[in-house]
């Protein structure tokens, strides 16, 4: 058989068929492989050869050279982290503060965070600021303080860890102290001095009540005496009141004698 019919059987033959769609699978991939999204609250971080461009792509469609450019998704939504640090108080005693931190990657920094730290800057950046944070931040407060000025114990921690981490483009949203814990000894003697000042209060209470019904008989008693006293200057300046109250005692029962010897009517003297 000729060379020319050989190669005419090829032409048409299963294995070019099979490479035609292989090469057509190759262009298709490519071809897509090109285009790219950007989702709602990311940024993109462009490569090239796998180095950092200094570009950043915001949310939609972008277009990229296969094999040579690349791009990486940077979130930028609002995320938790929650952390516990152990720390001492202005007065030495053990503290272990629970911290929950809201925070989102400033847009602009979205390259920095790529191009230093990844996706590892919990890690290395947040956690770390968190620690500090609550070190620094109760060692100037007593374990008292802490407890009765949690408000200004927070403000003190936010402060000194948005000063951290604003610089590494990371913003602070909301900053919280979901509990404090202390020793054994301290529960104990916080409880202790709860009770004291609870059975104070009571005993000052229970006084003030004894004091208030005294009173309140020292009142009736004067005026019992001013009655007295005035029923007596009545009796001497107007006698007939002392008829009056014997007619107020009598039972209304008549004597049975009556004459020179019998007794009077009302004996005013028997009053």
């Amino acid at each position: 058989m000729s060379p020319i019919i050989d190669n005419m059987k090829l032409s048409g033959s299963p294995v070019k068929r099979f490479f035609q769609i292989l090469i057509a699978i190759i262009v298709f991939s490519i071809f897509f492989d090109a285009f790219g999204t950007v989702g709602a609250g990311e940024r993109g971080v462009h490569l090239r050869f796998n180095a950092v461009t200094g570009k950043t792509l915001g949310e939609g469609l972008y277009f990229k050279i296969p094999f040579i450019e690349d791009v990486k998704i940077v979130s930028i939504k609002i995320q938790k982290i929650s952390s516990s640090a152990d720390a001492a108080s202005k007065d030495l005693q053990t503290v272990e503060a629970t911290i929950a931190l809201n925070y989102h990657i400033e847009p602009e920094s979205a390259v920095y965070i790529y191009q230093n730290v990844a996706r590892n800057y919990e890690d290395e950046i947040i956690a770390p600021a968190i620690q500090e944070a609550v070190k620094a931040g109760t060692a100037i407060f007593n374990a008292e303080e802490l407890i009765t000025k949690r408000a200004t114990v927070r403000d003190v921690m936010k402060d000194n860890i948005n000063e951290k981490l604003n610089k590494h483009g990371i913003i602070i949203d909301e900053f919280n102290i979901e509990d404090f814990s202390f020793s054994e000894s301290f529960d104990a003697s916080v409880e202790n001095k709860v009770t004291a000042e609870q059975e104070a209060l009571a005993a000052k209470n229970k006084l003030e009540q004894i004091k208030f019904e005294a009173q309140q008989k020292i009142e009736a008693a004067k005026g019992s005496a001013e009655a007295i006293t005035i029923e007596a200057q009545a009796l001497e300046n107007n006698p007939q009141v002392l008829e009056l109250r014997a007619i107020e005692k009598w039972d209304g029962v008549l004597p049975k004698v009556v004459g020179e010897q019998a007794t009077p009517f009302i004996d005013v003297n028997s009053l």
